[in-house]
């Protein structure tokens, strides 16, 4: 035994608990959600889609689509043709409706192509990246990542319903964690981070620094025992209840799992799926 030879290797490791951005924001959001979208099986049914989800989806992917070309080829045209190949309707209350947000949504990819640089070459579209910390290990995938005078740069593209600020892409712990795990896995420098907003043709932009990410990781470990000490206790036979109680409010009215929550279907009243689109 190594003890026997004078060896101690003390006890070992704690095992990395993996996380993606999802994750976080959906232990965050409701302990029941995270529950059931991650450790129920088999999972409980989920509601239908949603169209201001379809719509940011078919944008994602036309611009994905878009940079996956030639330079030469990246132009508003062409990007414009990209999403019609990609669009759906899925979730719009009837045609008509899909037709007029599809109509908003061309404009939104054809006006940010015309005034983006679209012969820089990224580093990575839909890029996955991950990097150990003392704790976790963050991963996830990047809509795209930018080399910019020698340092990455993590874009997000967003298409919601409200114009974004410095203060959404300085708080996002997403963003954060993608910078972190982007220069592990790409070995360069990223501190930037940009949100870009499409309907807006507005760019937020926060410049970490090594404490403000050494903060989101920190809060990330944080939320990253708490639900691996709950999904541990719950696998050892547990309270599934108390392990994982519901948080209730509005975010239960756009809910994946309203209809297998009582208390969230008392929270908040149930919306068609069309409603939470940009007026």
């Amino acid at each position: 035994m190594p003890e026997q030879l004078g060896f101690d290797f003390g006890s070992a490791p704690k095992k990395l608990v993996k996380v993606t951005p999802a994750k976080l924001s959906t232990w965050a959001d409701c302990p029941r959600r995270f529950r059931m979208a991650y450790l129920d099986r088999p999972t409980p049914p989920r509601g239908g889609a949603w169209a201001h989800n379809t719509l940011g989806a078919v944008v994602h992917n036309a611009l994905k689509a878009l940079f996956d070309l030639p330079a030469d080829r990246r132009t508003p045209e062409q990007a414009v043709a990209l999403l019609h190949r990609q669009w759906k309707d899925d979730g719009f209350r009837d045609a008509e409706q899909a037709a007029g947000y599809r109509d908003r949504a061309v404009g939104w990819v054809r006006d940010y192509v015309e005034g983006t640089d679209t012969s820089i070459e990224p580093v990575g579209i839909e890029r996955w990246v991950s990097t150990p910390t003392t704790r976790i290990v963050a991963e996830g995938r990047v809509d795209r990542i930018d080399l910019r005078d020698g340092e990455l740069v993590i874009v997000d593209y967003k298409t919601g319903r409200h114009a974004l600020t410095v203060d959404d892409a300085r708080g996002s712990q997403a963003l954060a964690l993608y910078a972190l795990a982007a220069r592990r896995t790409l070995r360069r420098p990223c501190h930037r981070v940009e949100l870009h907003h499409l309907p807006t043709r507005s760019v937020a932009v926060w410049e970490h620094t090594e404490e403000s990410l050494g903060r989101h990781v920190t809060r990330a470990e944080e939320a990253a025992d708490e639900l691996s000490l709950a999904s541990d206790t719950l696998a050892a036979g547990g309270d599934r209840d108390v392990l994982f109680p519901p948080r209730t409010g509005r975010q239960c009215t756009w809910c994946d799992f309203r209809r297998s929550c009582p208390e969230g279907q008392r929270a908040s009243p149930a919306l068609e799926p069309w409603e939470l689109l940009a007026p």
